[in-house]
């Protein structure tokens, strides 16, 4: 029997605040104001779930962007990303208007507990039906640990050795109830197998956490893992543990490279490749023609402030842009004492072909605030269906992660225009697979311990 066709991922990019990624997005004349609503989630939901997306992720910070200055005035004033409500009542919301649809959220392995985030999302799995998934991330800066009544925010690497000692407590009690462990034999009077649930007893430098686990295996084994990283560190812990990674590749040519390596290192880790999905974050401005296209585009740059850029630069770097002039240069110092997102200082290095580049530099290359941030995809549903279709036979990824130029109506124009056709291309699903996430991502149920390395006795 010949292999199905190969379908392409497709995941919507949510925050739980006043504007999308893009900050001028509230900015927009057909921007929804009501977003701190269920009901501004709910339409989103059954939108996306409409358009046969996999799946709706909300990023998050545990902190208003105030690094800028050690003020947060610009922020406020220009609604730059300031409004971050906690995500479960809103996944739930989400879960609860659909059927299909997957649910992620982002929760950090460097301000909360395993126990506490293996809770969350395994009782959100079964809330669900088995669609929920997991962001993990570490955290970004000194206005989270500050939030959390630390001096400073751990260094980069740092953040990655709790961070896998924290999967492996996660994990560990995800899988600390055996499938079959509930009976619910009322005769025998007899609940569940005490021999099939186990204590987890974990004591590591980060972390002890003892069990048993409060919620039994979910409906897909375990949620579906999302991760980040793309610095060295970074990715040798996406490569590890995530299923579905999310990237930022500039240009098709470097994602054909950036999907081989990544695919390589999962290798490496002794994983299937096919069971690491790797989708880049775009933007799509679609219109019935092109002018139409090109004037929408025109109007959502004309948003832009410029105080979007520093703002964001400063918080997701952990370094306060204003101690810098446009032009002036980078010492190797400080590009060292970068210890935010350090895939994205890496990135403006690269592009800028400058090994001390400007804060100007740090604007241009970065794209931080703008369209430009991410691969963009204008015109006719045709000519954005070509573009993505072209990234993704040419394997420069799996699918892509939607970023909203505003809401609701970026999902709703993609829906409507571009889906139709992938779909008529047959590179894109017309019916979900089943009811769990991972059905519908080609994955198989998770198994207890599949994720404890080879050789470890396990």
């Amino acid at each position: 029997m010949a292999e199905p066709p190969r379908q392409m991922t497709l995941v919507a990019f949510l925050q739980a605040q006043n504007c999308s990624n893009y900050p001028s997005s509230w900015r927009h004349a057909a921007a929804a104001p009501d977003f701190m609503s269920a009901e501004y989630y709910q339409r989103i939901a059954r939108t996306l779930e409409d358009g046969r997306f996999h799946l709706a992720f909300f990023d998050d910070r545990l902190a208003m962007p105030d690094r800028y200055g050690d003020d947060f005035a610009e922020a406020v004033r220009h609604g730059i990303r300031v409004v971050k409500m906690d995500l479960v009542p809103l996944m739930s919301a989400m879960g609860l208007a659909t059927r299909h649809l997957g649910i992620g959220g982002t929760y950090s392995t460097t301000y909360y507990e395993p126990f506490h985030v293996a809770r969350v999302f395994a009782t959100l799995d079964h809330m669900l039906g088995g669609r929920a998934a997991w962001n993990v991330v570490t955290s970004l800066n000194d206005s989270e640990a500050a939030n959390f009544g630390q001096a400073e925010h751990l260094g980069h690497d740092a953040r990655y050795d709790r961070a896998d000692e924290f999967m492996e407590a996660v994990l560990g009690h995800w899988d600390s109830w055996e499938d079959d462990a509930i009976l619910y034999d009322r005769e025998a009077r007899l609940f569940a197998d005490p021999a099939k649930v186990h204590r987890l007893g974990h004591e590591g430098p980060w972390f002890k956490s003892r069990g048993p686990f409060t919620v039994p295996r979910t409906p897909q084994g375990r949620p579906v893992i999302m991760q980040a990283g793309q610095s060295g560190r970074g990715r040798r812990f996406a490569t590890r543990w995530g299923e579905l990674l999310f990237v930022v590749f500039p240009t098709q040519e470097l994602g054909q490279k950036g999907y081989r390596e990544i695919k390589d290192d999962a290798a490496q880790a002794g994983r299937d490749p096919a069971s690491v999905k790797v989708c880049p974050a775009v933007y799509v401005v679609v219109g019935e023609t092109t002018t139409i296209a090109e004037e929408k585009l025109a109007y959502i740059q004309g948003l832009i402030e410029p105080a979007d850029a520093l703002v964001l630069l400063s918080e997701v770097l952990n370094f306060d842009f204003s101690t810098k002039a446009l032009d002036d240069p980078f010492t190797a110092d400080e590009l060292e004492s970068i210890s935010g997102l350090q895939a994205t200082r890496d990135r403006v290095v690269r592009a800028s072909g400058k090994p001390n580049p400007t804060t100007r530099d740090f604007i241009e290359y970065s794209g931080r605030g703008t369209l430009r941030e991410h691969p963009r995809f204008v015109g006719t549903p045709k000519d954005v269906a070509d573009g993505l279709e072209a990234w993704f036979t040419s394997e420069a990824c799996d699918g892509f992660v939607l970023a909203a130029t505003h809401v609701p109506g970026a999902y709703e124009d993609f829906v409507r225009l571009v889906v139709p056709e992938l779909q008529r291309r047959g590179v894109f699903q017309r019916e979900y697979a089943g009811p769990t996430l991972r059905e519908n991502l080609g994955f198989a149920r998770a198994r207890r311990n599949d994720w404890v390395p080879r050789g470890s006795g396990e």
